[in-house]
């Protein structure tokens, strides 16, 4: 028995050195990574100075064309993040802040988005490899069920959500093998697709009262002295329940209701998602009403 537990020891202390070794070989390689995605492009960049920053999910990244900004002389990027949620935004403008992200104006796409105060696994999760050497990620995380997992046993992120930090993406990344997500100044454009998804039902959606990490992205702006734009983007004509807009802009009054500029199918990839030439009437929009000067 003495032996077997002895033995059992050694294989326990074995795999523990591996595991160490293995995070520490993963997390290395994500800190020389800067063109594969924008968690880490943001966090191991250096101070950077913009006119505008453009957060939110899929509908931020779809629908802002940073190059129209620029064209009219405003240093921009789209930080939109499809999939993501408001718990990634605020998480990305924290670690702009950080780095001391000089930022005159803040485009925020808050609409479906406010329906909830959670994390998106997939987008979230590429934070991850730096939450042991950065605390504003150590404190996003921790109000997390499984924030001890995650924090304590090592290369248990990496396990866990191998699907966006695997083996796959740490060989991409050592190999500096870039993607389209820095294409474009961060704007990924859509065309029109025949069997796009044109009918969509919100009608049982509501806005939380009080969205922890859109009340987050705002007070940092304010404390920041950063102009704060909030907007509701547009959706297609079939949608079911669009009074969901009415609830959000009674919950959030400040927030900008942009949900009718564009509204014919034919500037649409799927309902809640335009094609680029819909992208670019609605940036018109937003640069004729809050740029115009």
């Amino acid at each position: 028995m003495k032996r077997f537990l002895i033995y059992l020891s050694k294989v326990l202390f074995l795999l523990i050195l591996i595991a160490v070794v293995l995070d520490g070989i993963y997390t290395y390689v994500f800190y020389q990574s800067k063109n594969r995605g924008k968690a880490e492009a943001v966090f191991n960049s250096q101070q950077q100075k913009y006119d505008v920053v453009v957060l939110g999910s899929s509908r931020a990244n779809n629908h802002f064309v940073a190059q129209m900004f620029q064209d009219k002389g405003l240093k921009t990027f789209n930080y939109g993040m499809s999939g993501g949620h408001l718990f990634e935004a605020s998480l990305m403008l924290k670690l702009m802040i950080e780095r001391k992200y000089v930022i005159k104006n803040i485009i925020l796409e808050a609409d479906l988005n406010l329906a909830n105060d959670n994390e998106s696994e997939a987008i979230s999760a590429m934070f991850l490899p730096f939450i042991h050497n950065s605390e504003i990620i150590k404190n996003h995380f921790e109000c997390k069920t499984y924030f001890n997992e995650l924090y304590y046993i090592p290369f248990y992120r990496y396990v866990k959500f191998g699907a966006v930090i695997g083996f796959r993406e740490m060989f991409f990344s050592a190999i500096q093998k870039k993607t389209n997500a820095l294409d474009n100044l961060g704007y990924y454009p859509l065309e029109k697709h025949k069997n796009g998804n044109m009918k969509n039902n919100i009608i049982n959606l509501n806005p939380l009262p009080h969205n922890k990490y859109y009340e987050e992205i705002k007070n940092i702006c304010k404390v920041n002295n950063i102009n704060f734009i909030a907007v509701m983007t547009p959706m297609c004509e079939n949608v079911i329940g669009m009074n969901y807009f009415d609830k959000v802009k009674k919950a959030y009054p400040e927030i900008h209701n942009y949900e009718n500029v564009v509204v014919q199918d034919k500037y649409f990839s799927s309902c809640g998602h335009m094609t680029d030439s819909g992208a670019r009437l609605f940036t018109a929009r937003i640069l004729k009403d809050f740029f115009g000067k």
